[in-house]
């Protein structure tokens, strides 16, 4: 289970020493969006994920692929590959902030992923100054949402975040 709270972040408000922080490149691309199914590259990793109804809270389960199955099923997908750099920035109480600076199409999207042994201490979280706009329950910012949009729409979401 899965339980995680999403945030927007300013691009003036990012932290300013991101590199000197843990990070991995990211490609994830979605075979369907209902139920999420999705296929990502992790720097030299890669993953099959399925995931559940749900935005605060959802079932989310992964499995290990090969590099040939991952390029077989990358042909399989349909809308926007999507490519960022997660960043993992250590959080009061044992957390982790995960940082994505989005690229490509994206480029100007920033957000960030907190996640929870339970839903008490999600729902009680106060995040940094730096964080903006809780957006846990707006599909719009969901990478699987993200996949799906035209280049009108991702210009009207960039545009609406900040």
């Amino acid at each position: 289970m899965e339980i995680e709270r999403k945030f927007i972040i300013e691009p003036k408000m990012l932290p300013k020493n991101l590199e000197e922080y843990p990070h991995s490149q990211l490609e994830q691309a979605y075979i369907i969006t209902e139920p999420v199914l999705r296929i990502r590259k992790k720097d030299e990793a890669y993953i099959l994920t399925y995931k559940g109804e749900g935005f605060l809270k959802r079932e989310e389960v992964e499995f290990p692929l090969t590099k040939a199955a991952y390029e077989k099923l990358l042909a399989k997908t349909e809308g926007n590959i999507i490519t960022k750099t997660r960043y993992r920035i250590p959080e009061k109480g044992n957390l982790t902030i995960e940082l994505d600076v989005f690229h490509g199409i994206f480029e100007g999207l920033f957000l960030a992923e907190v996640e929870f042994p339970d839903e008490d201490t999600a729902l009680s979280y106060a995040p940094p100054q730096w964080f903006g706009r809780d957006v846990t329950e707006e599909a719009a910012y969901h990478n699987s949402t993200l996949s799906q949009m035209q280049k009108n729409e991702i210009a009207k979401l960039l545009t609406a975040a900040y």
